[in-house]
């Protein structure tokens, strides 16, 4: 009974544009499990940080002892960035003096939206390797296995008598690389698609404090106009 090649024996006597395929693969595999980890924790850590802001927030807080807290801090992250850029236009433009309250808001709207859209780029940091990964491997293990299966049916030309244990060594080295494409980009689809969920739904929810800050500082502002 003649002896089974195992899946490293195929990999060691594949050509070696195969080779280079499969290591191109191997490589882009790796970088993006280590990327699905990084934002597995990334993403698990903003969804308890919101809570908690949101729970200190809707405490009752004052809102400038609760801003000056923050405003100290170098290490702000997700919706603090959100209330802290919305709250210091706010002081900033109403301390100034001469600002009626709908241009004080359209500050705070301003200085909110900007914050949000770093937010939104810092959630989906390596998303984009992920699409690009899950989107491209299967096609390039395929472009190592169309050439290794090429190379296979070259070499009977120099073959008297073409059998199928000759030619079935070189189709299976060259459909391992099309395995390693879906190895490959099955968890980075898979990763992609889920923190892309989970992105949508944190700028929701920032989206949505953000709403609620304006109403609040938008009848903060109008307050103090009527005072003045």
């Amino acid at each position: 009974m003649p002896e089974q090649l195992s899946i490293f024996e195929l990999i060691a006597n594949a050509s070696l544009l195969v080779q280079v395929v499969m290591g191109l693969l191997v490589l882009a595999s790796i970088a993006s499990w280590m990327m699905i980890f990084q934002r597995w924790f990334f993403l698990r850590k903003q969804l308890s940080e919101i809570d908690s802001f949101e729970e200190h927030f809707w405490s009752g807080i004052d809102l400038r002892k609760f801003f000056s807290e923050l405003e100290g801090d170098d290490h702000l992250n997700g919706i603090e960035n959100v209330f802290v850029a919305g709250f210091r236009e706010f002081t900033r433009l109403s301390e100034s003096g001469g600002a009626d309250a709908e241009a004080i808001m359209q500050g705070v709207q301003r200085a909110t939206r900007v914050a949000l859209m770093r937010e939104e780029a810092r959630l989906e940091t390596h998303l984009p390797f992920l699409a690009t990964v899950g989107s491209t491997s299967p096609y390039v293990g395929l472009f190592g296995t169309v050439w290794g299966i090429m190379n296979s049916f070259r070499s009977l030309a120099n073959m008297s008598q073409a059998t199928l244990a000759s030619v079935a060594p070189g189709i299976s080295e060259a459909l391992v690389a099309t395995a390693m494409g879906l190895f490959a980009a099955i968890p980075a689809v898979i990763g992609y698609n889920r923190f892309s969920a989970r992105v949508e739904g944190l700028m929701k929810r920032y989206e949505a404090f953000s709403d609620e800050l304006t109403t609040i500082l938008h009848r903060a502002a109008h307050s103090k106009v009527t005072e003045s």
